[in-house]
């Protein structure tokens, strides 16, 4: 079967032309399900991704993230429920899907006894790029991760920072429309971090629509959408001012505020104990809390030393209180 408009294999987009828009979501999944025997790893999971959109997956290990991701690659079988990408069908169309997916899993997966040339070129023959076309491809590739001065060295003289610049020119080599990056800045620095979050913005603004899995909470600030996965259900899916709207993010009749004091954490444990205090977690030399409005009053008179004002709810607060929520709510 033909394959949707776009980038097929060994095409280069002409530079400064953007692609044409389509109305259709690129990534629909619908009530996915995936069992490994008796294990439950994704359990009724849905939801969609529009072209040129960097979506963000949160979640604690185990909670299905990267089952989705292979799920969605044409790499193991859903038990149920339905998914396409660009068009097709997940099951039915899987070996046409991988021409137009780049996946860069949470583990270095290049030879590290080759160069940064040959991983390059073993991954675009591997896509099928023809001579031709991976000579201009390359040249794009080299500018775009500034990986130039680096293409005769062998991988495993690099550092980590740009190992994974390496591992994202090879998932993108063939111009995919899609990439999905399992934990792509884990174990790297905060500047190399920052720098491959630039590489992926410049895609994603040329249309490319990622699915990255994270657990950096200032990375999944940087996303235009959320999902959290918890115990293999998605208990969250928004952006992140619809996330701090939910009512289980700000619960009725409490208050999130920040407390600060000299000895904050020799505070902690007595501030977990009092009455109505439903969270408290430290955060530098604050702590953020989540307080019923009625234990406000007896809290500045049994902690006169602490300062308390009013707090926004971060992506961390929001996430651990929904966790907190499905915890109690199957205990209850």
């Amino acid at each position: 079967m033909s394959g949707p408009k776009g980038l097929s294999n060994g095409e280069v987009p002409p530079q400064g032309v953007s692609q044409p828009v389509s109305a259709a979501p690129v990534i629909d999944a619908r009530n996915l399900s995936i069992r490994f025997g008796d294990v439950t790893a994704v359990n009724d999971v849905s939801f969609h991704l529009d072209r040129g959109e960097l979506f963000g997956f949160l979640g604690p290990n185990g909670s299905g993230k990267t089952s989705i991701i292979r799920a969605l690659c044409g790499l193991i079988p859903l038990s149920s429920g339905q998914a396409t990408i660009l068009g097709m069908d997940v099951h039915r169309h899987a070996a046409e899907i991988k021409r137009h997916v780049g996946y860069m899993s949470q583990r270095f997966g290049l030879y590290e006894d080759l160069t940064v040339q040959e991983n390059i070129r073993f991954y675009a023959a591997a896509y099928g790029l023809s001579t031709q076309a991976l000579t201009l491809r390359i040249e794009q590739i080299l500018e775009l991760t500034s990986l130039g001065p680096y293409f005769t060295r062998r991988v495993s003289q690099l550092s980590g920072g740009w190992k994974q610049r390496l591992a994202l020119a090879c998932a993108i080599i063939h111009s995919p429309e899609v990439v999905f990056l399992d934990e792509p800045t884990a174990g790297i620095d905060p500047v190399a971090r920052r720098s491959l979050w630039d590489l992926f913005f410049e895609l994603s603004a040329q249309g490319v629509t990622f699915f990255v899995t994270t657990h950096y909470m200032d990375e999944a600030e940087r996303c235009g959408r959320l999902g959290y996965i918890y115990l293999s259900r998605l208990i969250a899916l928004g952006s992140i001012d619809e996330l701090r709207r939910q009512p289980e993010a700000n619960p009725p009749g409490a208050s999130r505020i920040n407390l600060e004091a000299p000895s904050i954490a020799l505070l902690l444990p007595r501030l977990r104990r009092f009455p109505g205090v439903r969270e408290a977690t430290i955060f530098g030399r604050a702590v953020h809390a989540l307080v019923e409005d009625s234990a406000l009053e007896p809290l500045h008179a049994a902690f006169p030393q602490l300062s308390i004002r009013n707090l926004q709810p971060s992506l961390e607060d929001i996430f651990v209180t929904l966790t907190y929520h499905i915890m109690k709510g199957e205990q209850g």
